[in-house]
């Protein structure tokens, strides 16, 4: 979104009058990029669906704070991230499992999810996203997904451009492993 479009919206929420349509329109232009920003995270649906409420509601009651030193748009994805990894962390604690038991259980979510119509292929790209750390899940869905630059991610995220290259990379070769991998694993079951 251009400077001016942020300027408008910010005119806008300052404004009492019109704070309300303008977070209305906040919320159209925002809502499906954030959802899948947080489903390719939390995998459910529904999850998401919470997760992307809070986010709103967050940014809502937090409008009259925002200072306008960064876009809305990274802004929104700051809370949205927030509020994805205090999801996932609750999750964690609550079902007390260690990092690979929820990496399991989202797993278990992927395939069980009536909302995932995807082919063979991105299940196994999903499942190979699944194994990597939530930094480097993070840094590779908002680059690869979102098509996010490093510096837009460096904003949200709040950390260095070189430390957000080395994760991706480190990612995609995790990735590239667990394809090839499971590619032998499936040519020794066949051959």
């Amino acid at each position: 979104m251009a400077d001016k479009e942020d300027n408008d919206i910010l005119t806008g929420l300052a404004d009492s009058k019109t704070k309300a349509q303008v977070f209305s329109k906040l919320v159209r232009l925002y809502q499906e990029r954030l959802y899948w920003h947080v489903r390719k995270m939390v995998l459910s649906h529904e999850d998401a669906n919470d997760i992307l409420q809070n986010t709103f509601m967050k940014a809502w009651s937090g409008v009259a704070n925002f200072r306008g030193d960064a876009l809305v748009s990274t802004w929104l994805y700051r809370i949205a991230t927030n509020e994805t990894l205090t999801f996932l962390t609750n999750k964690r604690i609550r079902n007390m499992a260690g990092i690979d038991d929820l990496e399991s259980m989202l797993l278990n979510q992927l395939h069980a999810d009536t909302y995932f119509s995807g082919t063979e292929v991105e299940i196994k790209l999903q499942e190979a996203i699944l194994t990597l750390p939530e930094k480097q899940r993070l840094v590779f869905n908002m680059k690869y997904f979102d098509d996010l630059t490093y510096e837009q991610m460096e904003k949200i995220l709040q950390t260095s451009v070189g430390a957000l290259k080395a994760s991706y990379h480190h990612a995609v070769k995790k990735i590239e492993k667990y394809l090839s991998e499971d590619k032998l694993a499936l040519n020794d079951q066949t051959g």
